[in-house]
């Protein structure tokens, strides 16, 4: 029995560091190496779809200034176009006219700054219409509030 007993004994010392080597190495080796790989994975699923989301939102953003490029463009083509224009000062001084400017801008306009033809003038503009009658009247409105000496400038 004693020698059954230490047969045992032997045999379990044998067997469970055997065990352990199973458990911690090869086979935790593969399990480690394999939780590394699915991170990685993960990781650069991860990054990819944050390469995405980045990529919409640069298309968007494009798509705006896009949109806000052919605003500016088709204002400077109709601004180009109108041919009534509230005039507020002329000058032979470009830097006149642009401190005249600058002072109906802080007032909270636009005005802006035209060549008159054939003259070395340079006229302030404070709004412009394509329309006549809507140019008379605004002009009455604006000569009765703001400046009276406010006069049409119409374009050829």
């Amino acid at each position: 029995m004693r020698h059954l007993s230490v047969i045992l004994i032997i045999g379990l010392l044998i067997t469970l560091p055997s065990c352990k080597y199973f458990r911690g190495g090869i086979f935790g080796k593969k399990a480690r190496i394999m939780a590394i790989l699915k991170a990685q994975e993960d990781s650069i699923r991860v990054a990819d779809s944050l390469q995405k989301v980045k990529d919409h939102l640069m298309a968007i953003e494009n798509a705006k200034l896009d949109s806000l490029k052919k605003v500016d463009k088709d204002r400077l083509e109709l601004e180009s176009n109108l041919k009534y224009n509230i005039i507020i000062g002329s000058f032979i001084t470009p830097e006149y006219a642009k401190g005249f400017k600058e002072e109906y801008r802080k007032k909270g306009y636009e005005p802006k700054i035209l060549k008159m033809e054939g003259s070395r003038f340079e006229l302030v503009s404070i709004e412009s219409y394509n329309s006549f009658r809507k140019a008379v009247s605004r002009l009455k409105q604006f000569q009765d509030t703001v400046q009276f000496e406010a006069w049409m400038y119409i374009k050829k």
